[in-house]
């Protein structure tokens, strides 16, 4: 069974070759892509099974053992994110072709979106998977390169621009990683992160505290954590609504789970980690005042994203059980409500040709199934009962309460708080997108880009792929109960890592 561990990796990187090699037969692209992320939404959710009924599922790759090879583990957090993943990137490529098809027709294939596309999610799957540091920089490098790629097709200068602020940023980011990488291999002699576990707590108290603020900065940036967020508003807009569901869904949370990894399997905090709340508090706060001042509908999004990192800091910065708990909830529910509400925002602009608040109206009126795709995720990003941002938030609440210190208190206040200004920020859209009277699209500013605006329809594949995902996100809701309880085993895993550094350095049979 362990080959089910890299599958998730191995099939997207062989599809997104022969993709490249069929480029010109559009449907069989199309085919390859939909059979391809089928495959591993139903290999995750049997990973996910294995992994909480019987351990982490560990694939020793090439028959080298750990510490010395290439470990590929599915624990309960690893295959509960690639479940939730996989799902949200199948409905995106669904949109996307839905998108395409309406646009330039059928038989128009694109040489490039569905192989970057697949080494998108071969990047994503193997960031979860990873059991080393040096692949985890790996797959960070296949999802940067990819999503360059993405960003920056049918180029203009404004996404030109963009793109070169997303990849300077990333870069950066990426010499930091591989700065940090090699001092960590210098300092215990390993990049195993079951190996590490073991090994950092015999380093010098100061040595540990500098290798974990680097590697909070390196995840940090990939993250968009305040203040290392700045990139984020300004690259993501830009992107065509699939990109960007996919980026805002996806690539930021990849961030959070290596914080999540690092700063649980390696470094260890015995108490609640004050630096951590403190800048979840911040996070939450500049996220949400930035999100107000914003006519630009995907800005204010973008804005929103990076606000609602601060909850999932918050969890982290609480560091016990019930906060990793709340965690894993915020994550497995922000992935899927984040991406539908840059799916929404496709749908808005292809009705109103434009993304800017002020110029929108009526769109209830004449679009009530948009209306109806946006109010459910909407309410659920606020936290609004009993959607499943509220099941999150509360077991945020809850742990931050639980934690007992001021610290954990005041950032308990500021949640709750931003949890309002979110409110506010959704009903702002609704009441100057969707209420008042019906304006005219907007002609197309750039037929030339590959965002086709101002049609005043949407094909049907795109409103199925965002209401699979709106249905998704009540879902996550309706299981709360079950979801919860998985979370908290995930949750205790994190906390102990003995099953984890069990399961990898020993008693395992080598493939």
């Amino acid at each position: 069974m362990t080959v089910l561990v890299a599958l998730p990796v191995l099939l997207p990187l062989a599809a997104a070759a022969l993709s490249l090699a069929l480029g010109r037969f559009a449907d069989v692209q199309r085919v390859i892509g939909i059979v391809v992320l089928g495959v591993i939404i139903a290999d995750a959710a049997v990973l996910l099974h294995i992994s909480d009924a019987h351990g982490p599922l560990v694939l020793q790759m090439g028959g080298w053992p750990a510490p010395i090879g290439i470990s590929l583990v599915a624990d309960r957090l690893s295959a509960l994110l690639l479940l939730v993943s996989s799902v949200v990137t199948f409905a995106v490529l669904i949109y996307s072709i839905g998108q395409r098809v309406a646009d330039y027709g059928r038989e128009r294939s694109s040489t490039t979106f569905h192989p970057m596309y697949l080494m998108l999610c071969a990047g994503v799957s193997l960031a979860y998977l990873t059991g080393d540091l040096f692949n985890l920089f790996v797959a960070f490098e296949i999802m940067l390169s990819s999503s360059y790629v993405l960003i920056t097709r049918r180029t203009t200068s404004v996404r030109i621009r963009a793109g070169m602020t997303y990849t300077i940023v990333s870069l950066v980011s990426s010499l930091l990683f591989i700065t940090m990488i090699a001092l960590v291999y210098a300092s215990t002699g390993t990049i195993n992160l079951a190996d590490l576990g073991a090994k950092a707590d015999a380093l010098p108290d100061g040595l540990t505290v500098a290798l974990g603020l680097l590697v909070v900065i390196v995840f940090g940036v990939k993250a968009a954590m305040v203040p290392l967020h700045f990139w984020l508003p300004d690259s993501y807009p830009t992107a065509p609504a699939p990109v960007t569901a996919v980026f805002a869904g996806l690539l930021t949370k990849v961030g959070i789970y290596a914080l999540i990894r690092t700063q649980t399997l390696v470094f260890h905090h015995h108490e609640s980690w004050k630096l951590m709340l403190g800048i979840a508090l911040i996070t939450m706060t500049v996220g949400a005042l930035g999100a107000l001042a914003q006519n630009d509908l995907n800005r204010m999004l973008s804005f929103l994203l990076v606000s609602h990192i601060g909850y999932m800091l918050f969890g982290l910065g609480v560091y016990d059980v019930a906060g990793l708990t709340g965690v894993i909830l915020y994550v497995v529910h922000h992935i899927t409500v984040q991406a539908t509400l840059f799916l929404v925002s496709g749908l808005i602009t292809r009705h109103t040709g434009t993304v800017a608040l002020s110029r929108m109206g009526g769109l209830a009126k004449a679009a009530p199934l948009v209306a109806v795709l946006f109010a459910l995720p909407a309410l659920s990003l606020a936290g609004v009962p009993p959607f499943s941002g509220f099941v999150a938030k509360l077991a945020l609440l809850e742990a931050g309460v639980g934690a007992g210190t001021a610290a954990a208190f005041a950032v308990t206040a500021g949640a709750v708080l931003t949890s309002l200004l979110t409110l506010y920020a959704m009903a702002r859209v609704w009441t100057r997108a969707f209420w008042g009277q019906v304006r005219a699209p907007e002609p197309d500013p750039d037929p030339t880009d590959e965002l086709v605006v101002g049609t005043g329809t949407s094909s049907p594949p795109m409103v199925v792929a965002t209401g699979v995902l709106v249905a998704s996100s009540v879902a996550i809701a309706v299981l709360a109960g079950p979801l919860a309880a998985i979370s908290e085993r995930a949750a205790t895993d994190l906390m102990h890592g003995e099953t984890y550094r069990t399961a990898v350095l020993g008693g395992v049979a080598h493939e």
